[in-house]
């Protein structure tokens, strides 16, 4: 599975409502630690397509999602599972940190 772009209008129904944990990025295109950490999120999609989902959310385009969940620094990842906030990560982290919020 492919990472999602994630906004208001899809959040509840993709990050919320999901079935399997979720790892959600909030970045930035002018962000340098964002960008270094993109292909990271993007191999957690790929590698675990059947067990997690992982959304991206932009936070120029989506300031009102950062800031009901407080987001002052980024990259944050935010991990939830059952629709809750299990865990979360800021700044830049290796495939295994990120895994270990939600398994």
């Amino acid at each position: 599975m492919a990472e999602i772009n994630v906004s208001i209008e899809n959040f509840e129904e993709e990050i919320l409502n999901s079935d399997i944990p979720v790892l959600v990025d909030f970045w930035a295109p002018w962000c340098g630690p964002c960008m270094m950490l993109a292909p990271v999120m993007a191999e957690l999609a790929e590698e675990n397509s059947e067990s997690l989902k992982v959304c991206k959310i932009n936070v120029d385009e989506e300031s009102e999602l950062c800031s009901s969940f407080g987001i002052a620094s980024i990259p944050t990842v935010l991990a939830f599972g059952n629709g809750q906030i299990i865990g979360q990560s800021v700044g830049l982290a290796t495939k295994e940190k990120l895994l270990s919020l939600v398994f």
